[in-house]
């Protein structure tokens, strides 16, 4: 049975599309549920889905993979979603790093001065950086994301029984456990599990898929790791083409542990969060810019609107959450995160002005 594009089986009847949504709507009702709530809807979705499953005759594999997938996302956020409100960054890096390296104690020290600035540290639970990765906040402010391997001891003495590990069988499902609960994102040098979730975080960020976040590239106390990468990026993929001068802005290179948690905190020194809002991208600040800063934005950055320009405002129609920040608002391209990063920095930078309501100064 072929699905239609819009996800529906083909040869799916209206009568049993119809069927099925009022099956889902009356259990949802009979536990207590307003089916035409946002989150009920969601849930609706994906009953009807699983029965759109059985319908097309998948596989029991296919069901089971399915079905075990949905089970580690919900635990996941689960135990995430009990510490809403503090914010949390993962670190990636080698499994094989020793404690007495210097990229070991460089993890360490950024860990525990993360955890000073009251951020969580997430990290892949194993040994070497993602240990010191805990060593350094403590088990306390610490999650960890372990995946089942056959030959390998993959949890650490510090995060070991704490209800705050996670154990995974997949590593698609672990991999959105971290960028879906981060609001930051260090790397380490590492080998290809590092490699593999640096460049998929870097993926995300340049299509948009993930929320613009501070990535920073940390190593120890005399390491050229990062040099060499960088010249890779930039001899293979940026020379020949295959990335955009735009996107090596997406991340941001450090020397020392202090630095990379200046870079993760001046993030956020006035920015919140990003949200789409039908066409519109909508960054949430702290607090409004002057009408001057406003201006010097629209000419700094306006290249990256497709229309119009940059409006600030109170939320907008639709929206839900941080409903007492103020906005500003614009038709983004779509294409040029790596200068919207830089957007963000400048916004960062400007000092706080006061106005009147006419716009004037107030000392």
């Amino acid at each position: 049975m072929v699905p239609n594009s819009d996800g529906t089986a083909g040869g799916e009847s209206p009568d049993e599309r119809e069927t099925v949504a009022k099956a889902t709507m009356a259990l949802l009702e009979g536990l207590g549920h307003d089916p035409s709530r946002s989150d009920a809807l969601a849930v609706r979705e994906m009953v009807e889905t699983a029965f759109k499953l059985l319908r097309e005759e998948a596989d029991t594999g296919q069901l089971k993979l399915v079905s075990s997938a949905l089970k580690e996302m919900r635990y996941a956020y689960r135990v995430f979603n009990a510490y809403r409100g503090k914010p949390k960054i993962s670190i990636f890096g080698s499994a094989r790093t020793p404690d007495d390296h210097p990229d070991y104690a460089a993890a360490r020290r950024f860990g525990q001065l993360m955890a000073a600035e009251g951020w969580m540290v997430i990290t892949g639970a194993g040994g070497g950086i993602m240990k010191a990765g805990h060593e350094g906040p403590g088990g306390e402010a610490s999650f960890g994301l372990a995946i089942r391997l056959p030959a390998e001891e993959t949890v650490n003495a510090v995060i070991d029984r704490d209800p705050k590990l996670i154990n995974f069988r997949y590593f698609f499902t672990r991999k959105l456990m971290f960028t879906s609960n981060s609001s930051a994102i260090a790397c380490l040098p590492g080998g290809w599990g590092t490699m593999d979730e640096i460049f998929e975080v870097l993926t995300l960020m340049q299509t948009g898929k993930a929320s613009v976040m501070p990535i920073v590239l940390l190593e120890g106390e005399g390491g050229n790791y990062w040099t060499r990468w960088q010249a890779f990026a930039r001899e293979e993929l940026l020379e020949r083409k295959l990335i955009s001068p735009d996107d090596p802005q997406i991340y941001r290179r450090v020397q020392t542990p202090e630095e990379a948690v200046a870079e993760v905190v001046g993030f956020y020194r006035r920015f919140r969060n990003s949200r789409f809002v039908g066409k519109l991208l909508v960054l949430r600040i702290d607090r409004p810019l002057s009408r001057g800063q406003l201006a010097s934005l629209e000419r700094e950055y306006g290249f990256l609107c497709v229309e119009g320009g940059f409006t600030q405002s109170g939320p907008l129609p639709g929206e839900e959450d941080a409903l007492e920040l103020p906005r500003i608002s614009f038709h983004f391209t779509r294409k040029r995160y790596g200068s919207l990063r830089a957007m963000i920095d400048r916004i960062n930078s400007f000092p706080h002005e006061a106005e009147d309501a006419a716009g004037r100064p107030v000392a």
